[in-house]
Parts: C-alpha cells; structure tokens; sequence
C-alpha cells in the first residue's frame, strides 16, 4: 500500500493578495492561485485595509475552489490546513483565519498556523534544499530584517531597520516622482537607465551593528527634489531613481555581507517584495563573487517573491513536521514577530 501524499492547503490574506495554493512535500507546488488588488488601491497610493478586507471576502472561497480544482484534489485528499496569522493588517488576516478554521473543522484536519515573514523565507525551498545554518535577508514593504536560521523552523532576528522598511522607502519617493503605487518595479526599472550621480547618503554603514535606517535616505532623496522645484531646476528621474537605489543597494549588500562573514553561514536567502529588485539581486551576486566567500545566494523565482499561498504551504511543511498546530482559537496577530538574536 502506497504511503498518502502530504497535501497541504495554504492561506495567505495578509495584505493586498487573496491566495490559496496546494503544496506537496513542502517544495511541489501543485497550485498557487493569486487574487491581487493593486488596481483598487492605486487611486490611493497604498493599501487601504477596509478595501483590502471587502476584496479578500469576495475572492477567498473563489481561490479555494480554484487552488482545490487545479491541484485535482478535494478535501478528503488533505494532511493539513495551514494559514498567516500574522504580522499584516488585522482584518485582512482575519479572513484567512476564518476560511482556514472553518475548512479544518469541517474536515477534522490539523490547523498550521504560519509567520508571513517565515513564508517568505521558505518560499526559497521551491529553488532548493534549504541549509542550516543559514542567513536570510527579508526586505519588504514593511520589514528590512536579517534573520539567522541555526536550524529549520528557528528564527532569531540579528538586524532591524530602525525606521523605513527598504519597500517603504520605494513608495515614498516613487510618490515624490509621480510614480504609481506599487512604485519598486518601476524604480528599479529607471535605476538601470541612470547614473548614480546624487551620492545619496549610506546610513550606519560604518556603525558596528547590523541594522538598517531608510529614513534619512528618504528625507535627502525628498528635499533634492523639492529644492529642485523651488528654483525651477529639472532634475533626471533616472539618474534620482538610480543614486536611491545605490544608496540602498550599498546598504543592504554591506551588512548583509558582513553578517554572512560573522555567521560563517553556507546559504543567504533573500526574501520578501524587495527581494524581486533586480539592481539588489546583481549588487549580492557581485558582493558575493568578490568577496571569494563560499556562499551560496538563494532567490526565489520573481512569481513568488511577492505574497503568495505556495510559501506558506513550504513554511507549513516544517511546522507540521514539528507537529506545530493551532485550535480553533487561533486569531490574527498583526504584529507577530521573530525573537530578536541576543
């Protein structure tokens, strides 16, 4: 008799993104459907949580269905339900809780409850076998982390940002240019086609810790621009747009490097929205062959460095191994955090 496929379905409602994805084994993704809202919070230049949560209660049973159909499974198929409780804005979280819930009721399936953050981590595991020790580089909207792994499923976070998350940063001055939110991909996009002639600030590049400071890189990028305006001076988007990402390129290869160095780590992974920045992705690769370290960087596919089901299907893999379930209290926790590292 043939050992029953581990079969795990996967919520992730955190933000801006209704997904529901079918994972097997951990790493083979059988489907990942993706209900995305940009189109209805670009007139407000973010995301609006109100919004985001009316869009994930229309879409979060469509998905499901989807994700069931085109994996060619139904629920008697399943080893477990798994979902993001958090971090992410409340009410959004609330609706995949609610849906995780009410199916692993339903079907009396264990309940995997999922840190975003470590699904973007994991969603690593669909390129390759993970490493331990290893380092991670989470860069997002909201967090700009280093995250040490000593083994699979344990996180201790090494390096914070003090204020602005790299992606933060991106949509601030992409406002200032005239950008459309999400404004990542097209900074990136003008970066290539610039000089970095501006010589924006590095900060706490030469301090002895390994966090990160947006903040004043965001204030010198605002006041160029708005001095510029003053006198009637105009300046090059492209090369604004490249002198920003090389400050924050420079920034975040530097520590990270240093960190590799400190840990004597095998694997860096670098995870999260930011992560799918093509002037970051070059400037480690570069870093890493200069450096003569043997150290293997590891980037998931660009499909899923945004939010998606699949990672925290890859996340739940470890969690169910560990027999890590939640009961039918589990509640979203929006400011869910890693422990911080000594």
């Amino acid at each position: 008799m043939s050992e029953k496929r581990e079969l795990i379905l996967a919520f992730e409602s955190s933000c801006d993104e209704t997904s529901v994805a079918v994972i097997e084994d951990g790493h083979v993704i059988l489907s990942n459907i993706i209900a995305t809202q940009i189109k209805s919070h670009q007139r407000f230049g973010g995301v609006v949580p109100e919004v985001a949560s009316r869009h994930h209660v229309e879409q979060i049973t469509v998905c499901t269905q989807a994700a069931l159909e085109e994996a060619g499974i139904t629920y008697a198929d399943l080893t477990a339900v798994a979902v993001t409780y958090g971090p992410g804005l409340v009410g959004a979280l609330l609706i995949g809780v609610t849906a995780a819930k009410a199916i692993a009721y339903a079907h009396h399936l264990p309940l995997i409850p999922v840190n975003h953050m470590a699904g973007h981590i994991y969603a690593a595991r669909f390129v390759k076998p993970l490493e331990y020790p290893l380092l991670a580089l989470l860069v997002s909207g909201g967090h700009t982390e280093l995250v040490y792994m000593p083994a699979a499923g344990e996180f201790e976070i090494i390096g914070d940002t003090r204020d602005d998350a790299a992606g933060e940063a991106y949509d601030k001055i992409g406002r200032v240019l005239g950008i459309q939110y999400p404004a990542g991909k097209e900074i990136d996009r003008l970066a290539h086609l610039g000089q970095d002639t501006f010589k924006f600030p590095r900060a706490m590049l030469k301090e002895d810790n390994l966090d990160f400071s947006f903040s004043g890189l965001k204030s010198a990028f605002i006041n160029t621009v708005h001095h510029a305006d003053q006198i009637g001076e105009t300046l090059n988007h492209e090369d604004l747009a490249a002198s920003f990402q090389a400050s924050v390129v420079e920034v975040l290869t530097t520590k990270t490097m240093h960190a590799a160095r400190q840990l004597n780590v095998r694997q860096l992974v670098v995870a999260g929205g930011v992560a799918a920045n093509q002037g970051l992705r070059e400037g480690l690769a570069t870093a890493i062959k200069a450096s003569g370290m043997d150290l293997d960087l590891i980037m998931p596919p660009l499909r899923l460095c945004g939010d998606n089901g699949a990672m925290i299907g890859a996340a739940a893999h470890i969690e169910l191994q560990k027999q890590q379930f939640a009961d039918l209290s589990l509640n979203a926790v929006p400011g869910l955090d890693f422990p911080y590292g000594a």
